[in-house]
């Protein structure tokens, strides 16, 4: 289905009918389709899951406007009834689930945040190894030379595989689809200006729900330092690392990402 914000016609895709929602925002290199493994399990165990493609990615359709992407997201909440919602997020879609949690905490029931960006955070320290150099300066010509196919693919190295892992550790289906929803994203018409929150980093402990941080083992070394930095600085958060996973668990560790989402729901409040 879709829902209407501002000029957007957002995409919208539910999975079970009843219980608690379940609410998932996809990273910056994927769309909601990302869920589509986890997803069928949180609904299987009693949850409402709801996931939905923003601006620029998926199948989502905006002309360019100034919008406000925590506002998008209110307006899915209102349309699909859901008054307040655990929120899953990942990288991008982690900063916009903290970004909701700030302005509107009686939204969010809880976070699971998996290698979310928050905004505002000091990056003069960030850990930089090798591998990620090389790569970042690979993906800048080619982003350089316009050439979006092969960034897609280098990105897929990058986000998917691991920077540091050999290319196409995660093939099949997973790898089909996360080409895919990249090359969706890089291909996208531009969607207008961006309102910005307040920087999020220094009010963390103003987020009062119960929090779980999680990054793959795999993914970069600034991200992992990143997320046990942000549970030092949440006031209710504990941190998960996904084995044998990088930056989107939910495509090469779908059942444990699925699992431990589930076991973090049903820990007492």
């Amino acid at each position: 289905m879709t829902v209407s914000s501002g000029s957007a016609r957002l995409n919208v895709s539910t999975w079970g009918t009843a219980g608690p929602v379940l609410l998932a925002l996809h990273p910056g290199v994927g769309d909601s389709r990302i869920w589509k493994s986890c997803a069928p399990q949180w609904a299987s165990a009693g949850n409402r899951v709801i996931a939905y493609d923003r601006r620029g990615f998926g199948f989502t359709r905006a002309v360019p406007e100034t919008h406000d992407d925590v506002s998008d997201l209110l307006a899915v909440m209102d349309a699909m009834t859901a008054e307040s919602a655990l929120i899953v997020g990942n990288s991008s879609g982690g900063g916009l689930a903290i970004d909701l949690a700030l302005s509107h905490p009686e939204r969010v029931s809880a976070l699971v945040l998996i290698a979310p960006s928050p905004s505002g955070y000091d990056y003069d320290d960030w850990p930089t190894a090798s591998a990620e150099a090389e790569q970042d300066t690979l993906i800048a010509a080619a982003d350089e030379a316009q050439d979006l196919d092969l960034v897609n693919r280098l990105e897929t190295r990058y986000w998917l595989d691991g920077v540091a892992q050999p290319e196409g550790r995660v093939n099949g289906p997973p790898r089909e689809l996360f080409t895919d929803m990249n090359s969706v994203a890089l291909h996208a018409s531009p969607i207008g200006e961006t309102s910005t929150c307040p920087p999020a980093w220094p009010i963390l402990s103003h987020i009062e729900v119960p929090v779980l941080v999680a990054a793959g083992e795999f993914d970069l070394p600034g991200i992992r330092n990143q997320c046990r930095e942000l549970v030092a600085a949440l006031p209710r958060a504990d941190f998960v690392e996904i084995p044998e996973s990088a930056h989107c668990p939910q495509l090469d560790q779908a059942g444990i990402l699925a699992r431990i989402v589930l076991e973090f729901l049903d820990q007492p409040a």
